[in-house]
């Protein structure tokens, strides 16, 4: 497995990623779906690019020869990293995958920015992703947020809330 920055052409392959990750049929091969949760899709195309194009943030991929297994966003807010849009392919999910590219991801953001915290935010629904990020040292700090909205996606149930996590990152 290879770690490295996504570019422009790892768009179209990272949007079907995420998606399909989280949402859809497809998702229920994973543990990580919302399709319980959500409708739509969780980004497109557009918004990766924007993404992409940012000086602040981080497109990170793991992949196997020219497939792409796992990626994770990382955006730099001043001396914070912020992650999000995490997804391994479903079919994979729970090899190990995610936990290596979570790591790389930190050591990315400290060796490329000098981050000294991480942050995220997981919705309070599902209790087995918290436990997961817990465990990878990820501690909650009693903030929540309201789910966004988006054109993107419907809710289908009410009162989706996001928890906020945070990480004291090792210093390099």
């Amino acid at each position: 497995m290879i770690f490295t920055h996504a570019t422009h052409n790892d768009i179209p392959a990272l949007t079907s990623l995420i998606n399909r990750s989280y949402r859809g049929d497809s998702s229920r091969a994973g543990w990580t779906t919302e399709a319980d949760l959500l409708n739509g899709k969780r980004i497109d195309e557009a918004g990766l690019i924007q993404l992409l194009n940012n000086p602040d943030s981080l497109i990170l991929i793991a992949r196997s020869d020219e497939t792409i297994l796992a990626t994770i966003h990382a955006h730099r807010e001043t001396d914070t990293v912020h992650f999000g849009l995490f997804a391994v392919e479903p079919s994979l999910q729970g090899g190990g995958i995610g936990k290596e590219l979570l790591a790389y991801a930190e050591s990315e953001a400290m060796q490329q920015w000098g981050v000294s915290t991480a942050i995220m935010e997981v919705i309070t629904h599902r209790a087995e992703l918290i436990e997961y990020y817990e465990r990878r040292g990820y501690i909650r700090t009693g903030e929540m947020i309201a789910f966004p909205e988006s054109d993107l996606w419907d809710q289908k149930i009410d009162s989706l809330e996001l928890a906020v996590f945070h990480k004291k990152l090792a210093v390099i």
